[in-house]
């Protein structure tokens, strides 16, 4: 068996899909973080348009995460940062609040993110 053929546990993710990743983390960490508007919004105008928000900010890192490798460190560390997440915009986000259904939310995008990517393998 040459060195090649060594398992590394990851994968050779093009240049193209770690882009990718990096611009959906950045954005999952602006929409996450950024304040709440006074004016009302349109997700706010369409009943649960969040959560299809928050099933997206969760669900492309994950899809992306594993496109790149099969660690599942990032995926953990993604499903810790949901709850995270939550309690920061309830706590210190003007004119954001914590949601246990943006919360779930999240892990069913997390979910969807990683069995779209295993379907790909």
């Amino acid at each position: 068996m040459d060195s090649s053929e060594v398992p590394t546990g990851r994968r050779s993710g093009s240049r193209g899909a770690w882009f990718a990743l990096v611009v959906a983390l950045a954005m999952h960490l602006v929409l996450l973080y950024r304040p709440g508007s006074p004016e009302p919004s349109e997700i706010e105008l369409f009943p649960h348009l969040d959560k299809v928000a928050h099933l997206a900010l969760f669900g492309a890192p994950a899809f992306l995460i594993r496109r790149v490798t099969t660690a599942w460190w990032p995926i953990i560390l993604l499903a810790v940062h949901a709850p995270v997440s939550e309690l920061v915009q309830y706590l210190w986000i003007p004119r954001r609040n914590g949601d246990p259904f943006d919360l779930l939310a999240d892990g069913v995008g997390i979910a969807l993110g990683v069995w779209a990517a295993n379907r790909f393998d």
